[in-house]
């Protein structure tokens, strides 16, 4: 089993920054994908950002250009930076990790970002 906790979550004018974190602990894959997907209310989950272990990235193409994400292998931790944020990008972001391209086998529960307008 895999356990992931998620920070950093909170309330932030549109323009501003906000840095989660996800910290993983329990039997980690040494070869894993962890991920950021995001839900807003009455809207369907979406994988918005994912790092692989050979570093390739993905981002999905509404945040790219404002979110980073990064992770810190020893200390299994996942981050997203994220910048110039939207009242679109209200949501509850969830960690995700696993050993396929798409990070889908545990899940953390979540934090939630308010972007207000």
């Amino acid at each position: 089993q895999v356990q992931l906790v998620e920070s950093g979550g909170g309330l932030v004018q549109a323009g501003g920054s906000l840095r989660l974190s996800c910290v993983a602990s329990g039997r980690i894959a040494s070869r894993n994908t962890m991920g950021w997907y995001r839900q807003a209310p009455g809207k369907e989950r979406e994988l918005v950002a994912a790092i692989r272990s050979d570093a390739n990235t993905y981002y999905a193409d509404s945040v790219k250009g404002r979110f980073t994400a990064s992770r810190d292998k020893p200390k299994n931790t996942l981050y997203l930076q994220m910048d110039s944020l939207r009242p679109e990008d209200t949501a509850m972001y969830y960690c995700a990790t696993g050993t396929q391209p798409i990070p889908v086998d545990y899940w953390g529960k979540g934090t939630l970002v308010t972007v207000s307008s």
